[in-house]
């Protein structure tokens, strides 16, 4: 029987759906093993207040960006516990960078991801961007509850059958 995939209005298969619309996870058998890259980024925006809190290290909970740090990094390693139809992946390199800054105010997050295997790591890094910002908020929400998570994206991709895709804005 020939593979089926969904499609979706704009015609782009979708691969996580099979022929009669039930969710699957998809088959990388057969691709071969190439190096891949994902980078992702995305913000924490709050008080200069409690941004001076996290840079002078006086938040309660103790080093907000080293344990976010962590935090990240762990989160990229369990992606396929997280998201459903993920495949587990032996990450070679997972890279977090926090950089607090004072014109949002709020801290920066970006995540590089880098596997050698048959598929993509772009859940990864976006998962691990996600959960560092999480944990941002987590160490300093007793100082301030309205922080905004935001602008959580894919920034680039490398290598697979699809190339390579750099984010336009």
């Amino acid at each position: 029987m020939a593979k089926k995939t969904s499609k979706t209005k704009a015609g782009a298969a979708l691969t996580h759906i099979d022929a009669k619309g039930e969710a699957r996870m998809v088959d990388v058998s057969a691709k071969p093993d190439t190096e891949r890259v994902a980078v992702a980024e995305g913000r924490v925006i709050m008080t200069r207040k409690t941004l001076d809190l996290i840079i002078k290290g006086n938040a309660a909970k103790g080093d907000v960006l080293g344990t976010a740090r962590i935090a990240g990094i762990m989160a990229a390693k369990r992606t396929s516990d997280l998201i459903p139809l993920c495949h587990p992946l032996a990450l070679s390199k997972v890279t977090l960078d926090i950089t607090p800054d004072t014109k949002l105010p709020g801290c920066r997050v970006r995540a590089t991801v880098k596997v050698k295997g048959p598929t993509g790591v772009e859940m990864e890094a976006l998962t691990a961007v996600s959960v560092a910002c999480l944990t941002i908020y987590d160490m300093v929400k007793a100082v301030e509850r309205g922080i905004q998570i935001e602008a959580i994206r894919l920034v680039e991709k490398k290598g697979g059958k699809s190339g390579h895709y750099l984010a336009d804005y």
